[in-house]
C-alpha cells in the first residue's frame, strides 16, 4: 500500500475545482448554443407553416 505524502502542496486542489468549474461553464455554453439554434429552427418552420396556412386560405379571384 501507498503511505499518504504529507508534503504534497496545499494549493493543487483549489486548482482541481478551478478547472473542474471552466470545463462545466463550457459544456453549458456549447449545450446553450444548440438550445437556440434549435429555438430558432422550431421558430422559422412555424413561421413557414402558419404562412403556407394563410396563402392556402386565401381566396382567389
Amino acid at each position: 500500500m501507498t503511505q499518504p505524502n504529507d508534503n504534497a502542496p496545499e494549493g493543487e486542489a483549489p486548482e482541481q475545482a478551478t478547472e473542474n468549474k471552466s470545463d462545466l461553464a463550457s459544456a453549458a455554453r456549447k449545450t446553450a448554443g444548440r438550445g437556440v439554434w434549435m429555438g430558432t429552427a422550431v421558430g422559422i418552420g412555424s413561421a413557414a407553416i402558419v404562412a403556407a396556412l394563410l396563402y392556402a386560405n386565401k381566396k382567389r379571384g
